[in-house]
């Protein structure tokens, strides 16, 4: 079907992450991902999903976001717009249905892995990009042309749950001087609930030594690391498990 992506969900909730956090987001979840991270929490977004014409798509946006539309807001109009998954850039139409929102006016964010390009984004989207850490088991798919495509409205995300990727994400900031590109985030791996065990999961390779999120933050002020500390918000507010939060 043109004009159409494979959909896991579209909600209303609050951004959990990055420089956004708190405010009211509608997240639109596609399905599929080529990555199999240790610490990935919506497995469920690999396979679950249904085709949706990009009007339908559109349609929903417009309507969870019509209550905020006469809002007097100072700064970016609410609510955002996140693409997430899965991996939202693994479906060729995607980058096409974000340029449309911001045709909208909407401020429009994207989560992606780091392993897609991102050079074919409209450049008004708010990139937030990860750099697969080791203990990811995904540290070899990360695309470093990316790097010189960062723009100051871009962010970039490491995921720390070992010693080792702390030390990896600390040198890769500093070989690539990154924190004079963009804003970086450095997300504390919440353990996974069972639910959330998926099979397919790749194991966090041997020898890596857990980091507590007391440590991680620690290790952030000792070293004085120009990032920013984040922990899952949603996760604190609801259940782990929970969809459409």
């Amino acid at each position: 079907m043109p004009g159409s992506l494979v959909v896991n969900e579209v909600y209303l909730s609050l951004q959990g992450e990055s420089t956004f956090a708190g405010l009211p987001c509608i997240f639109v979840r596609l399905t599929g991902c080529n990555l199999r991270c240790s610490y990935c929490d919506t497995a469920y977004a690999f396979t679950e999903g249904q085709r949706r014409s990009f009007a339908d798509i559109r349609s929903e946006v417009h309507r969870l976001a019509e209550p905020y539309v006469d809002l007097p807001v100072v700064g970016q109009r609410l609510p955002l717009v996140e693409f997430t998954g899965g991996e939202p850039l693994l479906q060729p139409g995607s980058p096409e249905l974000m340029r449309e929102f911001c045709d909208d006016g909407l401020t429009v964010l994207v989560e992606t892995s780091g392993a897609h390009d991102l050079s074919r984004l409209d450049p008004r989207i708010r990139r937030i990009m990860d750099l697969k850490t080791p203990s990811s088991g995904e540290v070899l798919r990360n695309r470093w042309e990316n790097l010189p495509l960062l723009q100051p409205t871009d962010e970039v995300k490491f995921v720390i749950g070992t010693r080792e990727d702390y030390a990896w994400a600390k040198e890769i900031i500093a070989r690539h001087s990154l924190a004079e590109r963009c804003p970086l985030l450095f997300s504390w791996v919440s353990p996974l609930a069972p639910p959330q065990q998926d099979q397919s999961l790749k194991p966090v390779p041997t020898g890596q030594t857990p980091l507590t999120r007391l440590e991680l933050v620690e290790a952030i002020i000792a070293d004085h690391l120009p990032v920013r500390f984040q922990l899952q918000m949603h996760k604190f507010i609801w259940s782990p498990e929970l969809r459409g939060v």
